[in-house]
């Protein structure tokens, strides 16, 4: 039973190496961690947060005129949901999977 679980735990750190992509360790040695987004250009970025300010916006107001008046543009929703899918741990969640596998829970 011994070497089982020598063997499962070798089996688990590999996988843990491979898996934990989401989060980097600051670089300032803090007990922070670093999560990355892709953008083109500033203009992206600068639009992401522009979307994601008017959608906490309208989320606490919906009847908010003025984003309306100060710009026609829609939320581009869709910028928000990629960046929101760019964060997903999946790489995290397929590890849990395959811990559930080892230890028998899945």
């Amino acid at each position: 039973m011994e070497t089982t679980e020598i063997r499962n735990l070798e089996v688990l750190k590999k996988l843990a190496t491979r898996s934990f992509q989401t989060l980097k360790p600051a670089p300032d040695n803090s007990k922070a961690y670093i999560a990355q987004i892709k953008v083109s250009n500033y203009v992206e970025l600068g639009g992401l947060i522009t979307d994601l300010l008017k959608l906490c916006i309208l989320g606490l107001d919906p009847e908010t005129p003025k984003i309306a008046e100060k710009n026609n543009e829609p939320i581009n929703v869709g910028l928000i949901l990629e960046t929101v899918l760019q964060l997903f741990p999946l790489e995290e969640m397929e590890f849990l999977s395959n811990v559930g596998k080892i230890i028998g829970k899945d």
